[in-house]
Parts: structure tokens; C-alpha cells; sequence
């Protein structure tokens, strides 16, 4: 084969072209790098929530003085305060005696928030699943639900 200028003209030819600049097609809606498509649902955390009380502070705890004689009463009123709520269940974890608990406010004590409950006795949890409405009692002191009752 003899080597003629038209040759190599056609070969710089398709040589040029096929280093063009490619562009790339617009990406469909329901591709996700579109910025465009619709962000997908949030997923419900399968995890325990913390309670502020579990939750270190960065401001310093400032002690209360109380008048002498009161002590002891406030003691025994500590140990018996528990407040009552209502709410849906989310999950149980009977390994560690915990359940998820979706839950309106509970007045005086918490906002409406899910999160999770150390149970004591662990027996409380049997019987109840996904979606049971249920009142609960929490024992303050302790930071457990101490009675539990399904709903109707």
C-alpha cells in the first residue's frame, strides 16, 4: 500500500473528530446526582435516643441550698415522683430491657419526641410490638418506665 497525502489527510480527519468534546445527555429526574430529583424520605432511627439527662453539660452545675428540716422530706418525695404518658410503640429491645417509645408531651417533664426507655421489670415488654398505643409510667428517679399498659 502506497502512502498518499488523501491517506493521511482522512487520517487526521478522524483522528480530529474523534477527540471532540463529548456532552454528556441531561440526567433524568429520577437519577440521583441530579440536583433536581426529590431528596428520598428520612429513615426513622432504629437507635436509642440519649436523655438530657444522660447528655453532659458544658455550663457547671450550680448546687441549691436547702433550709434545714426539708431535706428529708424532699428525699421522699424525690423517690416516689413518676409522671404518666401516652404514646405509640416504635421498637423493643428486650436484650438490654429497652423500648423505643413515640410519645406526646408529658407535662412538666418532656417535650413530644421518640426515644428510648431503660424498662424495669424487663417482663413489661412482653406482649408488645410495632405500633402498640400504650401509657406508660416513668419512675424519675430511676429513668425507667415502671408500668406499662396497652391502649385500645
Amino acid at each position: 500500500m502506497k502512502f498518499t497525502w488523501a491517506n493521511a489527510l482522512a487520517f487526521a480527519v478522524l483522528a480530529v473528530t474523534g477527540c471532540a468534546a463529548y456532552e454528556m445527555p441531561p440526567l433524568a429526574m429520577s437519577h440521583p446526582a441530579n440536583p433536581a430529583a426529590p431528596a428520598p424520605a428520612p429513615v426513622v432511627s432504629k437507635t436509642l435516643a440519649y436523655t438530657r439527662a444522660e447528655v453532659p453539660s458544658p455550663q457547671p452545675v450550680v448546687a441549691a441550698t436547702v433550709p434545714h428540716g426539708q431535706q428529708s422530706q424532699q428525699a421522699a418525695e424525690g423517690e416516689k415522683q413518676t409522671v404518666v404518658g401516652e404514646g405509640k410503640v416504635i421498637a423493643t429491645v428486650p436484650n438490654s430491657s429497652q423500648i423505643v417509645v413515640e410519645h406526646g408531651e408529658i407535662k412538666g417533664f418532656m417535650e413530644a419526641m421518640t426515644m428510648g426507655y431503660r424498662v424495669e421489670p424487663p417482663s413489661l415488654l412482653e406482649g408488645l410490638k410495632f405500633g402498640d398505643k400504650v401509657r406508660f409510667t416513668i419512675d424519675v428517679p430511676k429513668k425507667a418506665i415502671v408500668k406499662i399498659e396497652k391502649m385500645p
